[in-house]
């Protein structure tokens, strides 16, 4: 199914809000500066797209799981339709701006499931969008999940040359073993020594979570050997990234030991991978509330080549009482900043953030670079039984130095109206900002009440882009020093069914 919004009729977020019969307001620390500056925003949602489908293994009317890129005025975001609860969807999703944000296109890709349009998947899950400028294509990745998952997964690739019209997918690894977490990006300098490669990531389940790296050099029509980083590492939900120089650097959540967030590179166009280098450990504090989530990595880069990695922590709060999002950057992939927390709102709020999409605007960077950061959070951390959830957003504009106060974007919602999985309820493992003609929008996915025995979860974004106001105060949480340790570590995470993770030899 296709449809084309020709008309766009926003919902004004006051009006989203009382429908839920209440406001959310953050409490700010008394003495902050913060304290004036009110949590609601005045953006207006727009809904992208409606899970269609009627297979009898989905739980309807759901839609979870974003990615988003833009290219020029182009914004496509990809997606989860009607969530399987043991695995994927019934088919991926897309919304597609070709006019920088104004009006959307959306469907669902060709040939990939069962439920739609000749494919013969069972389900598919962690949909990437990335845009090829050497050759003008989009491509979507996804986990593509055959109906006994258990015999293997594959990582396909669906390609368009305008981001609306999408061809039967290009099966990258042949479903040779069981993929998880795949991801995507392309070399898209045209000076690089690499321009016009492709670059795909995953891991293996059967193999304990070993990282994998394959190459296309023909816009995602065939795919390279699989590769290994040199100390054949184990991972989980890796963001490729290509500087400018044609490197190739992988954020990723490390799963050896303790975990933690590393990176490995390549230099010679994905002939080879570096072993992992440390960007940081991980302190989370696993939200209340029974809410899927976990500390992945959101990952982009600037126009030289920066890259920023983004994650929930809970390092700058007394007992590890709530998570904040936290930053780390290298220039080269091999070394690391210390992470530094993103002051959304006072160290004494009683905040819970987590899910981070992260967009950075390419034509800037260094001290001019500009930052978006939308996100999923809880008012209060220690919420019980009774979390409602939230999405909110905050703006850098001098390269994460310092950041506008999270502005609240859409909710509360009731967990009970998000789709069940079998890792908890659920919006997303990931999101993303992307930045159009150097305008960010972000793409969340939004419950309201349940209706007519189904859920209503579906993909949104806003009218306008997620700009702040020249005078609008800027913060920083320079001198701020780490005070907790959560002692993190992954036991259970996948798309496919719990797996417990191996000791580390």
């Amino acid at each position: 199914m296709k449809s084309i919004v020709k008309s766009i009729v926003a919902v004004t977020l006051l009006g989203f809000l009382l429908s839920f019969g209440c406001l959310a307001v953050i409490s700010f620390a008394q003495g902050d500066p913060r304290n004036n500056i009110p949590a609601q925003s005045s953006f207006s949602l727009i809904k992208l797209s409606s899970d269609m489908f009627h297979n009898s293994d989905s739980e309807h009317r759901t839609e979870v799981e974003p990615d988003t890129f833009a290219w020029g005025s182009t914004i496509v975001s990809t997606f989860q339709v009607a969530r399987v609860y043991a695995h994927g969807g019934a088919d991926i999703g897309f919304a597609t701006s070709t006019d920088g944000g104004k009006t959307w296109t959306s469907g669902y890709l060709p040939g990939l499931t069962v439920n739609y349009k000749g494919g013969t998947l069972a389900s598919a899950s962690d949909p990437a969008v990335v845009y090829d400028a050497k050759r003008t294509q989009w491509m979507i990745s996804a986990l593509a999940i055959p109906p006994n998952p258990d015999y293997g997964m594959a990582v396909s690739i669906s390609r368009s040359t305008d981001g609306i019209h999408w061809s039967k997918p290009v099966i990258a690894d042949d479903l040779h073993d069981r993929d998880d977490k795949p991801w995507i990006t392309c070399d898209n300098t045209a000076s690089s020594p690499h321009y016009g490669n492709c670059y795909t990531e995953w891991d293996d389940p059967n193999a304990n979570d070993l990282i994998y790296m394959s190459t296309s050099t023909d816009g995602g029509l065939t795919w390279g050997p699989f590769k290994n980083t040199a100390d054949q590492a184990i991972g989980l939900g890796g963001q490729p990234l290509v500087q400018p120089n044609g490197t190739v650097v992988v954020p990723i959540e490390g799963l050896s030991g303790n975990g933690g967030i590393v990176a490995f590179s390549s230099s010679n166009g994905g002939k080879s991978w570096s072993s992992t280098v440390t960007v940081a450990d991980i302190n989370f504090r696993t939200e209340d509330g029974n809410l899927r989530s976990s500390p992945l990595p959101s990952a982009q880069i600037d126009g030289a080549g920066k890259v920023y990695v983004v994650w929930p922590d809970c390092r700058f709060r007394k007992g590890c009482s709530s998570n904040d999002m936290v930053l780390s950057t290298s220039t080269n992939g091999k070394t690391w900043t210390k992470p530094a927390r993103i002051p959304i709102d006072p160290i004494s709020s009683t905040v819970d953030h987590f899910i981070p999409g992260l967009g950075i605007d390419l034509a800037t960077s260094g001290n001019k670079a500009q930052l978006a950061l939308t996100y999923y959070y809880y008012p209060v951390s220690n919420c019980g039984n009774s979390c409602e959830l939230e999405v909110g957003f905050t703006i850098s504009q001098d390269g994460g130095k310092t950041w506008t106060a999270g502005k609240h974007l859409a909710g509360p919602m009731k967990l009970a109206w998000l789709a069940p999985s079998q890792n908890g309820q659920m919006v997303a493992d990931y999101l993303a900002a992307a930045y159009a003609n150097g305008k960010p929008f972000g793409v969340f996915a939004v419950a309201t009440p349940p209706s007519g025995g189904l859920l209503n979860e579906a993909m949104y974004t806003t009218k306008d882009p997620l700009l702040a106001s020249a005078d609008e105060p800027r913060f920083s949480s320079k001198g701020e020093k780490p005070v907790a340790r959560s002692h993190y570590v992954r036991k259970y995470y996948d798309d496919d069914g719990e797996r417990p993770i191996p000791p580390s030899n």
